[in-house]
């Protein structure tokens, strides 16, 4: 892990930090998910099995998890990871509740009518990672807006083990959110078999859910005929701190994020070149014994980064210049640096509120922008699972009144019929 002081070096290293994932590399990639996704489009099922077997290495029959089995699950976890659930649950339904749009009608002095009307879509597919980790907490992250948002049916798929069995939490989550179509598939191969529909899963609506390059590039190459949430890339976590921020607190912070993945950044923005020595020191200590020092050694030694910075200011501009996906505001005045920060998934304030609130149970959603994406898009939410339509009613006066400008608009864009539609109507 770097340690810089120098804010132009800064910014060239959090610029290749940023694009860790746009490599030469991923036209190989592309073109592998292309095939494999054109194959399920074709062979449905057949091509699902065939990859599954391939990638994951079991033969997933039957496909799909039977409701008896997600209520097994949820019957045999843990009772303290099971009030945990329900704890994280009730939080997070409570805050997207909050985020249901609203309809509305404007009426015009004329008695034309405009509305906005907000519809749920018929069907979701929430795609949960296996792999390095399982996630429970994702499960209800992309469950809960779905089912507040009134989506009628949910696809889950989540990738099993080499026996073909699914994390026993991620199921029970899975129960507790109502979801009672769940297949052990993942990879591209799933991502396609909800983009497209096959003999024993549904064709979606939208697709939500992270997961590794080869699931996020079929995403990417399925939006159109598909929607998706995001084009979300590995995790990343930048932390301001002055120096009332305790060292060892910032390292387990950095930590959090460095565990998830090889490619997981890591990112320390100080004013303290003191505290930039401690956090290192600290950070080295921990992770000799952390049963996961393999991933968080590659991510911290590629992907990690310390900024002694000459004022809280010069954080704050290279915070937004990077746009994380995670920032944490550790020092003693949090709210001030707040109101400089435009860019930023999630904000984590004060010492007694690490990322790890955020990711489980605080309530707003876990499914943020990275790769600087923040500067243009936010959080997943209720709105990732409904569409709005435009509803128009003039009558004969409203249009009267209107059509002069109408006609003179579309003859400006050189569009006569567009006019004439207009004309006609006062012709008789």
């Amino acid at each position: 892990m770097k340690i810089i002081n120098n804010k132009k070096e800064a910014i060239q290293e959090l610029k290749r930090i940023s694009n860790r994932t746009n490599s030469e590399n991923n036209k190989n990639i592309n073109s592998i998910v292309e095939k494999i996704l054109q194959e399920v489009k074709k062979n449905g099922d057949i091509a699902v099995e065939k990859y599954t077997r391939k990638f994951d290495g079991f033969n997933p029959e039957p496909m799909q998890i039977s409701a008896r089995d997600l209520k097994d699950a949820w019957d045999k976890i843990d009772s303290n990871l099971k009030q945990a659930l329900e704890v994280a649950y009730t939080r997070i339904k409570k805050f997207h509740e909050k985020e249901i749009p609203s309809s509305f009608i404007i009426k015009g002095e004329h008695g034309d009518k405009v509305q906005r009307k907000w519809r749920p879509v018929k069907k979701a597919g929430l795609y949960i990672p296996g792999g390095r980790a399982s996630y429970p907490s994702t499960v209800l992250m992309n469950a809960i807006p779905a089912t507040v948002a009134g989506v009628e049916e949910i696809i889950m798929v989540s990738p099993g083990d080499t026996k073909g069995e699914v994390n026993k939490a991620v199921l029970a989550a899975a129960h507790l959110s109502g979801i009672n179509k769940v297949f052990r598939i993942g990879g591209a191969q799933a991502i396609g078999a909800l983009a497209f529909g096959t003999n024993q899963i549904d064709k979606v609506d939208v697709i939500s859910g992270p997961g590794n390059i080869y699931v996020t590039t079929a995403k990417k190459l399925i939006y159109g005929s598909t929607g998706i949430d995001s084009l979300a890339g590995p995790s990343e976590i930048l932390i301001i701190a002055d120096e009332t921020a305790l060292s060892k607190h910032i390292a387990f912070d950095l930590l959090a994020q460095a565990e998830h993945d090889p490619l997981a950044s890591s990112i320390l923005l100080t004013t303290s070149d003191e505290q930039a020595k401690e956090v290192l020191k600290e950070l080295f200590k921990i992770v000799d014994n952390h049963p996961r020092k393999e991933i968080c050694m590659e991510s911290i030694k590629n992907w990690g980064l310390i900024v002694i910075c000459e004022n809280l200011e010069s954080c704050v501009e290279l915070s937004n210049s990077f746009a994380p996906e995670h920032l944490e505001i550790l020092a003693l005045d949090h709210e001030k640096i707040l109101e400089g920060i435009e860019n930023a998934g999630a904000i984590f304030l004060g010492q007694w509120t690490p990322e790890a609130v955020g990711d489980y149970l605080a309530g707003p959603n876990h499914t943020l922008p990275t790769s600087g994406n923040s500067r243009f898009s936010g959080s997943l939410g209720v709105e990732t699972f409904m569409k709005n339509t435009s509803i128009i009613e003039f009558n004969k006066e409203s249009l009267k009144v209107n059509s002069r400008d109408i006609i003179h608009l579309a003859q400006s864009e050189g569009l006569d019929s567009h006019a004439d539609s207009v004309k006609i109507r006062f012709e008789d």
